[in-house]
C-alpha cells in the first residue's frame, strides 16, 4: 500500500500553501494525500471562545471546504480529510510514522528576521519518523510577484557514509519525480589543531589537497545514487565555508532544499518513539532563510 502525503492543516494562509504544495507532490509522485486537521477542545476561564459544538463544526468545515478546493484544483487527486480529536502534535507524529513525507505551512516573515516556525512545527520537525517538509505562504505559486527559475533539488550533503542515506533518497526521489536537476553541496572547513588528525592529512594529501579529497568522498557517495537514477543530472557542489552560509548561496535556483537531522535515540527528555527533538544549526538556519520549501530528513 503506497505511504501517503501528509499534510497538517491549522486555518492559516501558510497551512493553505503547504496543503496546495502537498496536493502537487502527491500528483507527482502518483501517491495519496491525507489532509490533517487536528482537533481538541480547552475551555478558557473565563470563557471568550465559542463552545465546544460550536467550534468543532467550524473545524469540520474549514478542513472540507479546503480538501473541497484541492480536489476542484487537482481533480485527480486520491485525497482522504483526517479531524483526529487529538493535540496537534501527536497526530502529526502518529501519522508521520506511516507517511511518504509530512508537510507544513510555516509564515513568512522579513528577510532579516526569517521565518516563524510555530511551537507544533519545531516538535513535528524535531521528532518525526519521516521526512518534514516546511512550505511558507510566499510559497503559494499564485501569490508571487516573480517567478524565478526553480529547476534544481539543492541537498546538503553532510553525513556521506550509509547513514545519511535517507537524506540522498528523498533528494534523488524529488529531482527524479519533478525532473529536475540535484545540486549536491558539501561544505568543508580547514581543520583547527583539535581536530588534526595525521592519517586523515595523509588521505587528503594523496587526493591533492583537503578540497580534492572532500570532492572524491562527494563523488563516490553519489556514485551507487547516480546510478539508481540515471535521469537525475548532479552538479556535485564543494565549496570551504560554513555549511549553512554555502547552502543558502548556492540555492539561487532551488525549488526544494533537502538537509539532515541526526536522529538520536533516548537523548534528553522522554519523546515519541525515543527520538530525540534536536534540530542542528545547518536546518536552523535553512528552515528561518532559505526562500524555497525545505526538506528535514532524519538519519542516524
Amino acid at each position: 500500500m503506497p505511504r501517503p502525503v501528509v499534510a497538517g492543516l491549522d486555518g492559516t494562509r501558510a497551512s493553505f500553501a503547504a496543503a496546495d504544495w502537498a496536493a502537487r507532490e502527491a500528483l507527482h509522485r502518483e501517491l495519496p494525500m491525507t489532509l490533517v486537521h487536528a482537533w481538541s477542545w480547552e475551555p478558557v476561564d473565563p470563557p471568550v471562545t465559542p463552545d465546544e459544538e460550536t467550534q468543532r463544526e467550524a473545524a469540520r468545515r474549514m478542513l472540507h471546504e479546503a480538501a473541497a478546493g484541492l480536489k476542484e484544483r487537482y481533480p485527480d487527486l486520491d485525497l482522504t480529510v483526517e479531524q483526529p480529536p487529538a493535540p496537534a502534535v501527536a497526530a502529526l507524529l502518529e501519522r508521520s510514522e506511516h507517511a511518504e513525507m509530512t508537510v507544513l505551512g510555516t509564515r513568512g516573515h522579513t528577510g532579516l528576521l526569517g521565518f516563524l516556525l510555530g511551537s507544533v512545527g519545531l516538535q513535528v520537525l524535531g521528532r518525526a519518523a519521516g521526512p518534514v517538509v516546511m512550505v511558507r505562504a510566499a510559497e503559494d505559486e499564485s501569490d508571487r510577484p516573480e517567478r524565478r527559475v526553480r529547476d534544481e533539488v539543492v541537498a546538503g550533503l553532510h553525513q556521506l557514509t550509509a547513514s545519511g542515506e535517507p537524506v540522498f533518497a528523498f533528494a534523488f526521489a524529488h529531482a527524479a519525480a519533478h525532473g529536475m536537476r540535484l545540486r549536491a553541496v558539501r561544505a568543508w572547513s580547514l581543520p583547527t589543531v583539535f581536530n588534526y588528525s595525521p592519517a586523515a592529512m595523509k588521505l587528503a594529501d594523496e587526493s591533492g589537497g583537503i578540497e580534492a579529497h572532500e570532492k572524491k568522498m562527494l563523488h563516490d557517495a553519489l556514485k551507487p545514487w547516480r546510478e539508481r537514477y540515471p535521469q537525475v543530472e548532479v552538479v556535485e557542489h564543494v565549496e570551504i565555508g560554513a555549511a549553512a552560509e554555502v547552502l543558502l548561496t548556492a540555492s539561487a535556483r532551488a525549488g526544494l532544499m533537502v538537509v539532515g537531522r541526526r536522529e538520536t535515540p533516548g537523548r534528553g527528555r522522554r519523546e515519541t518513539s525515543g527520538r530525540s527533538r534536536h534540530l542542528g544549526p545547518v536546518a536552523h538556519a535553512t528552515l528561518h532563510h532559505a526562500d524555497c520549501p525545505v526538506a528535514v530528513v532524519a538519519h542516524d
